[in-house]
Order: C-alpha cells, then structure tokens, then sequence
C-alpha cells in the first residue's frame, strides 16, 4: 500500500536549491524510504546502521567520501558526525543541489551537530508518523494553517463525516506506516518490536538503563498525556529519583518519541503556570504502552479526552511540518485554574482552540478564551476542535471544526 506524503513537493523543491537536506524524526516514519521514493539510479544509498560502515565514516571521513560519492542518501547520519565537516567542505567548493540527502532520528542531537558544522548550509525538514490528510483524505485540501474561514467553508463540502467511533479507531491505530500500509498486522507486537528493536537501543546507546525499568517509565509517561509536566508524579510511579526521571525524559525527547507544548505567557497576562504538557507523536504507541485492547475500550477510558488532545496537536503539527513551516504552538493555564488547550501564534495574531469530545460544543466552552481578549490586542479568530462531524460557527469569532478536517 503506497502512502503519498504530503512533504514531498516541499521536499523536492528544497533539494533543488540546497546541497544538503536533513529529514529528521523518529525511527521507522518512513524517511529513509521517502527519499528513496525520489531517488534516481545514480545517487548511492548508505546506511550508518551497518556497523563497518559506521566504523569506515567515524574513523576515516575522507576515505569515506571517496568510496561513495555524491549525489548520495546517508541514513541514520548521527552515528559519524565526523561527516559533517567533510560535508560542509564541499559545500564550500560548490557542491550541486541535492548532493546530500541525510537522514536521522536523533533530532535534537542532529539540530545540535548539523548547526555547528553546517550552519546556513544544511536545509532541515522534520517528517512524522502519517497524518490523517495522508492516509484518510490525500485528494482532500490540507487544515489551512491560516485559519481562514473561507477555506473551511469550503473542506466542509468536500470532507467526509466521521463518527466517534471512527476517530478513535485512527487514534488507536496511530500513524506509523508499517501498519498503516499493512505490512505489519499484529499492531501489539509491531509496537513491543518497535520499542525493544529501536526506541530502547537508541536510548542504551545513549545513557547506561535498565530495559525493564524504561518500559515501566514509559508506561507512567504514556498515561500522563495531556497533563501539566509533573516530574516528581512520575519519578514516585517507577521508584527512580527526579533527577533520572528528569534525564530518561530528555533521551525519549532526544528520539522523536515525546514533545512539550510551552505556556503562553506575557507580562500582560498574570499568575500563568510555566511547566509544558507532554504529549507523544504517535497516538497508537500511547494506548500500547497504556494497555488499551481496543478503539472501543480507549473510547470509554480514562484517557480519551486526552488522547483526543493530543491526536489533534499532532495532526496540526504535522500539517505546519509538512509543508515546510515551524508551527508556534502554546497552551494557557494561570493559577486561577482558566485553561486554553491550544493557541496558535500565526502571523502575528494568537488563535486559541479547546480541543473536546462533543459533537454539541457551546460558547461556554471558550469562556478562558476572555482572558486573552481582554488583556491583549493580537488575538484573532478561534475556536473548538471537536468530534462534531460538520464545520460550523458559534460567533463571528469562533469556529466549530470536526477532527476530521485536520
């Protein structure tokens, strides 16, 4: 099953104006295979997850790029950042677009090692699990980041309706492309690979833990989706003191598996919380690691509010990367318990959302989003993003917008 993604243009369109492209994001999203989808015969693919390989790269750079030469594709590039400075070397002597594809999935790793060797020189693209635009509406329009209401008008017409039930069977499902093509079918056992094959060596690699203990910390971050960072909370959970807590955090950010959405925060707004919430990129990884058997069972559960958040989080950032742009996301929470779920900063103006399951939102819903229009003069227009299965309005200033249509 072939799975168009939306990056692509993007992507092809970059390499025509940059020698080097980074595609970062976590193990098994499909980069290595997406830039073997526009590869021709003539570019050379290596990867560094062959032990000799790696040992060739690290140990003799130059010797290195003598065996294999360019236009090439380097995956797993993280393992020998000794290539870097060869890289940026023929950069300099005017290398041709396109002349490096390198792929990764240390993110933060990479931003660091590729931004002291190739800093100006290296075009960094962030690609995720499938979005629901690539597997469910690929002939669809994508979520207008802009925010505008004519576009919505318009996917209304040509999106179709979804149920409850089946949006939460995407969300159990998740997005990575070995079951979303089929090629793996048990989903429990995809998932117990995925994290013993790749996440927990990746990690080992990285710091000296126990496996056992991991996947129990994993477990107690999993089910803390949605909520305030609380470090301590999971620390107690596994028996392991703050400071590793603190630090196994940092190795699953390091490897695409978790990210934080930041407080939105301004001198004009008073007494706001300043820890982030943590969510994980891939929803169906979450209700793994929770225990949840089916769609139907994490529907009734004690997480479906929350994985409803973070399921719409994720669509809206994989929209922004996939077309190229750095989304600016945020959430509101001040100490008088008044909560915004999300608020995107776009051109300038602050658009603010509550993300719930109700297929009858009411105004009352927004009643935080006040707080903002009274103390600032850069908010535009928001909204609720719910299970609702058609567009619609509840003022001028704030829409009703189906999961289905991100």
């Amino acid at each position: 099953m072939f799975i168009k993604r939306d990056i692509k243009k993007f992507l092809l369109d970059t390499s025509s104006d940059y020698s080097c492209i980074l595609l970062t994001g976590p193990r098994q999203v499909g980069k290595t295979f997406l830039f073997e989808t526009l590869s021709d015969d003539n570019r050379q693919k290596v990867s560094l997850d062959d032990i000799e390989i790696r040992h060739l790269a690290t140990t003799d750079p130059k010797l290195f790029f003598s065996i294999y030469k360019t236009p090439i594709l380097i995956d797993e590039v993280q393992y020998a950042p000794e290539l870097f400075q060869y890289i940026k070397i023929a950069i300099d002597k005017g290398a041709r677009p396109g002349s490096f594809w390198l792929t990764g999935s240390q993110i933060f790793r990479l931003m660091r090692l590729s931004g002291e060797s190739l800093a100006g020189r290296v075009a960094l693209l962030n690609l995720l699990p499938l979005s629901q635009h690539e597997i469910y509406n690929q002939d669809k329009p994508l979520f207008d980041t802009t925010l505008k209401l004519d576009s919505f008008i318009n996917q209304n017409k040509l999106i179709n309706k979804v149920s409850i039930d089946e949006i939460y069977k995407r969300i159990f499902k998740g997005g990575m492309p070995g079951i979303i093509s089929q090629k793996y079918n048990n989903e429990n056992l995809y998932y117990s690979s995925y994290l013993n094959t790749y996440v927990l060596r990746d990690i080992m690699q990285e710091a000296n833990v126990n496996g056992l203990k991991y996947l129990e910390f994993l477990r107690a971050t999993a089910v803390r989706i949605g909520q305030v960072l609380n470090i301590h909370s999971i620390a107690q959970d596994v028996d392991i003191s703050d400071e590793t807590a603190k630090r196994w955090l940092s190795l699953l950010e390091k490897c695409g598996i978790i990210y934080y959405l930041y407080p939105y925060s301004r001198n004009d707004l008073k007494r706001t919380i300043k820890a982030p919430k943590l969510y994980f990129f891939d929803t169906g990884l979450v209700r793994y690691l929770a225990r949840y058997v089916t769609s139907e069972e994490l529907s009734a559960g004690a997480l479906n509010g929350a994985i409803l958040e973070n399921y719409v989080i994720n669509e809206i950032i994989k929209t922004y990367y996939n077309q190229g742009k750095n989304p600016f996301l945020y959430y509101y929470h001040d100490k008088d318990q008044n909560e915004i779920d999300l608020i995107i900063d776009e051109n300038g103006l602050l658009h603010p959302f509550e993300i719930k399951r109700s297929e009858s939102p009411t105004i009352k819903m927004t009643k935080a989003f006040n707080i903002l229009r009274n103390n600032l003069n850069n908010v535009g227009i928001g909204g609720i993003i719910c299970t609702r299965d058609s567009f619609t309005m509840l003022d001028e200033n704030t829409l009703v917008i189906p999961v289905s249509f991100l």
